[in-house]
């Protein structure tokens, strides 16, 4: 798992008037309105004595400790310890980490890391979110997987013929089932995806009148940083689906997703609950499959499993991994589970850059020269 990411931490409608906690990249977290509205991300751990914040209270703009009623504003200033009396000056060294919170898509991301914003990746653009013509669903659910094995998932274009009895034939059609070439889309420095062509079957249910017999069906789909997934259907001549899904991995078993998704037909809001339903039985069927991996961790070296050329942009997304794992990004869980029971964690914030003396240790990161030595293994694997 990886900091420098922005990362899912609830939906809008989700977040309340209470606190709500969250657990992301094994550690947890809490989010909370202030009086204006506005969603803030804060480490849960109160620096006094390790207290839960999300137990307890939002007091005007800030969130209040349950154990000794400390508080803290938006921005990880603690302004108030009763037990010092109101005109008590409060050492700044009381701070916990704050993150900045971005709230679009009728979701609330958290940047868990200590990036500037100007070196910070882009949240993956919904670029048809309220536009004419188009329109938008959000749904979200758990799985019992881990997360790299679900974006390798969405980036898999082999997987459709034998999952999904939707979009492919279970293999009973050998005449016409071929990968084909992959067209590649390069998305910069955090991404790449492709577009493929492949014969699919009848369209089924409300969906049928687009395309009542078996055609061409155009996909395209794309990896965006270390947890955004982008997924465009074309089953027909103008008729649009596209995709867009944000995973927060709550730690190496479990991951939530968020998944918007818009469409240029049936633009009533009654078939909102249809396509909801449709994406569900997808998703389900992709569960399924991820939740019964072996190994269920992405293996460190791709010799671990064989891949073939419709593999291409997993091996992508696998190199670009272990090259943000180069730049000290990806976390030591393995240190991380071995102190847990004798160190309060904390992912560093952007503020650790500029102010020194925290409380909360900054969670340990993997060693950057064995995860180098790790990536030549999959450039040389993979080239």
């Amino acid at each position: 798992m990886y900091i420098n990411f922005w990362y899912p931490m609830s939906s809008t409608a989700e977040l309340t008037d209470q606190p709500l906690k969250v657990r992301a990249l094994g550690q947890d977290f809490v989010v909370f309105r202030d009086t204006q509205g506005k969603a803030h991300c804060l480490a849960n751990t109160c620096t006094h004595r390790g207290g839960s914040l999300a137990l307890g209270k939002i007091k005007g703009d800030c969130i209040q400790c349950p154990y000794h009623g400390w508080q803290f504003d938006g921005e990880g200033h603690c302004t108030r310890i009763p037990s010092l009396g109101s005109k008590a000056n409060i050492p700044g060294r009381t701070r916990i980490d704050a993150y900045p919170v971005d709230e679009r898509y009728g979701v609330v991301f958290a940047f868990l890391g200590d990036l500037p914003e100007a070196e910070r990746p882009p949240i993956l653009a919904v670029k048809e979110w309220e536009q004419t013509g188009w329109r938008t669903t959000l749904q979200h659910f758990q799985i019992n997987g881990y997360y790299e094995r679900s974006i390798e998932n969405g980036v898999d274009p082999a997987h459709n013929e034998y999952v999904h009895d939707t979009h492919g034939f279970s293999g009973e059609r050998e005449d016409i089932y071929n990968v084909g070439d992959m067209r590649v889309e390069d998305g910069g420095i955090w991404g790449k995806g492709f577009w493929h062509t492949f014969q699919a079957p009848p369209l089924q249910g409300d969906l049928k009148k687009f395309r009542p017999g078996e055609g061409t069906l155009e996909a395209g789909t794309g990896y965006h940083g270390t947890n955004h997934v982008w997924t465009y259907i074309h089953p027909g001549p103008n008729f649009f689906i596209h995709q867009y899904l944000y995973e927060r991995p709550i730690d190496e078993k479990t991951t939530h997703l968020y998944l918007v998704c818009a469409r240029n037909f049936s633009l009533e809001e009654k078939t909102d609950a249809y396509v909801i339903e449709r994406n569900q039985y997808v998703a389900n069927q992709d569960i399924k499959i991820i939740e019964n991996l072996r190994p269920a961790i992405t293996p460190d070296k791709n010799t671990k499993e064989f891949m073939v050329p419709s593999d291409s942009v997993i091996l992508e997304y696998r190199a670009k991994q272990k090259e943000w794992a180069a730049k000290g990004w990806k976390i030591d869980m393995e240190e991380v589970e071995r102190t847990a029971s004798r160190v309060a964690y904390a992912i560093p914030c952007p503020a650790r850059r500029q102010t020194k003396g925290w409380v909360l240790d900054p969670i340990p990161m993997a060693d950057v020269s064995k995860q180098a030595e790790a990536a030549g293994d999959l450039k040389a694997v993979s080239g």
